[in-house]
């Protein structure tokens, strides 16, 4: 079982180059939003409800993965309402299980989030959308991100085209 951990700031591409990754190999994309929008139509983000449950949920699709021997991609965004050591404990589960993380950074600068921040397909799944708060999160991403553990490959997205970087995640997936 292997688990593909895609980490980086807002806008950086993640749920894109995901998807290209999950349509060339079959895997299943297991994307940040679709546990962050089902319990934020409960809990306020950030809530104690909405951190426990959050949390919970990943780690539970984590662990039943695990248990069937299900490889797939994980899309995250490193930010102070993540436990620390979260990263840590899903790869500490997975290789429970006799799997494998592979931890893949994306990389995209504060212009570059800017500029993409705007666009209408962020909507689809409640993206964020507002450059004040990005700015003012920004900070927040960047000690968080630091904190992550070492990625077998960095991919700049403001130079990297979404297929080429889906092409170097699946080449290093089947090494």
């Amino acid at each position: 079982m292997k688990l593909l951990f895609l980490h980086g700031p807002p806008a950086a591409g993640k749920y894109t180059i995901a998807r290209a990754v999950a349509d060339a190999t079959g895997l299943p994309l297991f994307h940040n939003h679709l546990v962050v929008d089902a319990v934020a139509a409960v809990f306020p983000f950030g809530s104690p409800g909405f951190v426990t449950l959050r949390e919970r949920f990943w780690l539970e699709v984590t662990r039943a993965a695990v248990a069937e021997d299900r490889s797939l991609i994980f899309t995250f965004q490193p930010e102070s309402s993540v436990s620390p050591g979260f990263a840590e404990q899903v790869a500490g589960i997975v290789a429970a299980g006799g799997g494998e993380t592979i931890f893949v950074q994306l990389r995209l600068d504060l212009a570059g989030q800017r500029a993409r921040i705007a666009n209408n397909d962020r909507g689809r799944f409640g993206k964020l959308r507002d450059i004040a708060l990005l700015e003012q999160l920004h900070a927040d991403f960047a000690g968080c991100e630091a904190a992550m553990p070492p990625s077998a490959l960095s991919i700049n997205t403001a130079t990297t085209a979404p297929a080429d970087a889906a092409a170097r995640i699946i080449a290093l997936l089947t090494d």
